[in-house]
Parts: structure tokens; sequence; C-alpha cells
């Protein structure tokens, strides 16, 4: 057998293989997004039966073969029970763990990310903010940690920092009130909803999901992140089908 490591992160997506074996995607802090074969993980006496399904958080000592990853040892370090047992929350997480998966690569340091995942994940087991509103902020975070998000600080145009007006779909940014007229394509934002997107980018993990906000206010995101969706994402994600069933 190989040499073993220990790798540290969260299990992705879990699928059956074969009669006994589980494929699973895992997202780690060494070695980014890895594949991970769990030999006889479905067997009803298998030691990796509990510690093998998606939204594990946990270490994993895996050896390494030509093109794939094999699972020794699984140790858990959190299960996520209030996500698991509502299937509503489910849904939304199956989204966030392939929005995960679409930005990770192998050997690309995923700590980040995985630590966002985490905390995103505690929030909607605890039930606090709004599965729609955790939903808005991840994915603009996610962005962010990607060095794919607007500049949500300065008027794309001019460069003020004062009297942010308008979110721009084809300048995916912001313009000042004195650049709005120029804008065809915009969509009008109040200053708590800049405010907001701001936050969002900048603010500390644990402070995250620390906040909500008003009906007004969450709407104005969902159009923002909608656009930014059709921006930066070029695929159709199929957990996404499944969580507008739940809305």
């Amino acid at each position: 057998m190989a040499e073993v490591t220990t790798v540290t992160g969260m299990i992705l997506s879990a699928m059956p293989v074969g009669e006994y074996d589980r494929r699973l995607v895992i997202l780690t802090k060494e070695y980014g997004k890895i594949t991970v074969f769990a030999k006889g993980a479905r067997k009803p006496n298998s030691a990796l039966i509990g510690v093998t399904r998606s939204f594990i958080f946990g270490t994993f000592e895996v050896y390494r073969g030509r093109e794939s990853y094999t699972m020794y040892k699984a140790s858990a370090k959190e299960y996520f029970e209030n996500v698991v047992n509502d299937l509503n929350a489910v849904c939304y997480a199956c989204y966030f763990a392939e929005i995960a998966d679409y930005y990770g690569r192998e050997n690309l340091d995923a700590t980040e990310m995985i630590n966002l995942l985490y905390i995103t994940l505690k929030a909607l087991g605890r039930g606090a903010v709004s599965h729609e509103l955790i939903r808005f902020i991840y994915e603009i975070r996610m962005v962010a940690v990607n060095g794919e998000c607007p500049d949500f600080f300065t008027c794309h145009e001019c460069g003020r920092e004062d009297n942010l007006y308008v979110y721009s779909y084809s300048r995916n940014g912001l313009c000042c009130k004195n650049c709005a007229a120029n804008v065809y394509d915009g969509i009008t934002l109040s200053g708590s909803t800049v405010y907001t997107l701001q936050y969002i980018v900048t603010t500390q993990l644990n402070r995250l999901y620390s906040f909500t906000v008003t009906k007004e206010v969450q709407e104005e995101l969902r159009l923002v992140v909608n656009r930014l969706e059709s921006i930066v994402f070029d695929k159709e994600f199929k957990s996404k089908e499944m969580l507008n069933l739940t809305i």
C-alpha cells in the first residue's frame, strides 16, 4: 500500500459505486479538491459507513493512486445533524457544496473556502438567519474569495466612494448618483444594501452571519446575486433546480 497521508476537509458529495463502495469528492486544506474512493463503506459493519456521507467535516487518512485517492480511515469532527435532518436546509447545503466543487481544484489551497462552507452550514443549522439570506451571503463571499467579486466600494465610472447608487450588469460594478444617468442596465440600490454588500465581502468569517436585513434589502440582494451568477458561473448547477422547487 502507498504511504498514508492525513487530510482535513469537507465531503462535498458522496456517490455509490459498485455494490459496497462510495466515491467521494472532498475539499481539503492540504490538496484542494480530491476524489476519494471509500471501499466497502456501504457495508453495514464498515467503520466508514457513518463518516463518508456529504457534509462531513473531519480528518481523513488516504493514500494516493494514479488518478484518485483511497480512504483508509476517517474521523468526523462535525456531522451538521441540524442540516441533514431538515430537507430544506439539505437543498441549500447541496447547492453550497456544488459551488465549492465548482471553484475547487486539486493542489489549490482551499482553506478559506472550507472555512466559509463550514460556518455557512453552521448558520443553516442554527436557523437564526433565513436560508435565502444565507444563500445570498454565501454566494457573494464565495465569489469574493475566488477573486471574481465586483468592486462594491468605488464608482466604476469616476472612482467616487460615496453616493453609490446603481449596480450595473454590463460594468459588473457600482456607479454613483452622478454617473447613474450613463447606466442603462442598472439596479437601483438603497444605501443599506450597498453597506450590506460591503460588509459581506470584508467582515471576518465569524461575523458573516450575525445580521438580518429588511425585505427591501433582501430583494435588492436577490437582484444583485442573480445577475452576478449569470456573469461568473459558466454552468447550470443541478442542485439549483432542486433548490428552486423548495422556495
